[in-house]
């Protein structure tokens, strides 16, 4: 196939993939809306059973839902308003008196809870991420459709407390996968990833801070029964140590990366390197390797060596004419990339991160008794040259003709399947985010 018949190919994938775009979205978002407006009213005319209970949740996961967090990854949760609904979800009894509640009642509920925790963020401007918001909602009215329809078996104390237990159990390790297989549509598609790569991602980052959740709703469930309301306050506290603990992480990672980012503009300022190449090679990195199906944590380790990648400029006399290292020679293309993965092991916590800067400059083949360079390297090694060749020009015939030049090199010094990967990717419709000081 010829390099023009390939552009083709790839634009018209990405003309199919514009078209698609957004549909597990919209199809999680009105699903979880259309649930919220028909429960309400359903729980509204039946009128709500214990008030006093369905106050107390309701501001629970009101509160929860103000106190939300986004964790790495830009993924927005509220442990302690899922471990609310949860908990009302699973609830058997309040004190004394049984909890007749409906699963409309629970949903209706939470969906108001939600609403009002929302408020105050919208007011300020920190419109949440509704498909997130959408999907928590969905997941306590599947849990409490399948459970609250056996209350009536499982309770009061004489009931089957363990039969009990054990479908609450099964149900939060159903809501998690479901969840995850959720949110892992929701970002293959927002992201243009592989469906398994993503669900793989989800599963790990959800893991801790659902186990926390799904404990925490069934102890508190459980534990109404004997301490009425107070339980809310007793077993609230281990969820706010974690969610704290998991605000902190999600700070300290985002700080990091801020100061990678920040460290990466020194060869713009020294004058080494043009404005904005190292955010251009890093976005265009981490496109390529979704491309290519590369794992959260393997693409993290990719945006940090795809800004820093140059950092080894700092040792040149005299800057290479416009930052281009693809135009050095490579003798000098090695001594950077040496002198930069120097730099980078200093911090003793990136070694990974620094072998990807050391073997960016080796070609496709590799070097003898070494092997093919890591995936990584060979990304940033044609995100590079993509970038110092296309420049500030970077209208439609440039690119192509660029992307051509890569693909008459893939013989030996580019890889073959990461070059049709950044044309993939430098063809979409939206792909003016790697362009221009804005990227």
């Amino acid at each position: 196939m010829s390099p023009r018949e390939l552009s083709d190919t790839a634009q018209g994938r990405h003309r199919q993939d514009r078209r698609q775009s957004g549909a597990v979205q919209t199809v999680v978002g009105v699903t979880a809306l259309l649930i919220a407006v028909i429960t309400i009213i359903q729980t509204a005319v039946d009128g709500v059973v214990s008030p006093h209970t369905a106050l107390a949740f309701g501001g629970l996961i009101a509160v929860g839902e103000l106190a939300r967090i986004t964790l790495p990854g830009n993924r927005e949760i509220a442990p302690l308003a899922s471990a609310g609904a949860m908990a009302y979800t699973f609830l058997l009894l309040m004190g004394d008196e049984p909890a007749d509640h409906s699963a409309a009642q629970v949903i209706a509920v939470t969906a108001i809870g939600f609403a009002v925790g929302e408020l105050p963020h919208v007011a300020v401007g920190r419109t949440p991420q509704w498909s997130d918001l959408a999907r928590r909602l969905l997941i306590v009215a599947l849990i409490a459709m399948a459970f609250r329809p056996f209350t009536s078996a499982l309770g009061p104390p004489e009931g089957e407390w363990w039969s009990a237990l054990g479908l609450m159990a099964a149900l939060g390790i159903g809501s998690w996968l479901l969840d995850s297989c959720l949110a892992a549509a929701i970002r293959a598609e927002g992201l243009r990833t592989r469906f398994g790569v993503a669900i793989v991602d989800e599963m790990g980052a959800q893991v801790r801070i659902g186990v926390a959740i799904g404990a925490s709703g069934i102890l508190i469930a459980l534990a109404s029964s004997v301490m009425g309301v107070f339980a809310l306050l007793v077993f609230v506290a281990p969820l706010l140590v974690t969610q704290v603990a998991f605000r902190r992480f999600a700070e300290v990672r985002r700080t990091y990366l801020q100061t990678v980012r920040a460290l990466s503009r020194v060869t713009e300022v020294g004058g080494y390197v043009a404005s904005g190449h190292s955010r251009r090679v890093s976005r265009l990195s981490r496109a390529v390797g979704r491309e290519l199906g590369m794992r959260e944590s393997e693409l993290l380790d990719l945006e940090y060596a795809a800004l820093m990648h140059d950092i080894g400029q700092l040792s040149l006399p005299d800057p290479i004419p416009s930052g281009a290292t693809v135009l050095a020679a490579p003798r000098e293309q090695r001594r950077i990339a040496e002198l930069g993965s120097a730099v980078i092991r200093e911090t003793g916590v990136l070694d990974g991160v620094a072998e990807l800067v050391r073997r960016q400059c080796e070609p496709a083949a590799g070097v003898a008794d070494m092997g093919a360079p890591p995936l990584g390297s060979r990304i940033i090694k044609v995100a590079n040259a993509f970038d110092d060749l296309v420049g500030e020009r970077a209208d439609e015939d440039r690119v192509n003709a660029v992307i051509n030049r890569l693909r008459m090199d893939t013989d030996r010094e580019y890889d073959v399947e990461v070059v049709e990967a950044l044309a993939r990717a430098a063809h979409r419709p939206d792909a003016d985010w790697w362009r221009g000081e804005g990227s």
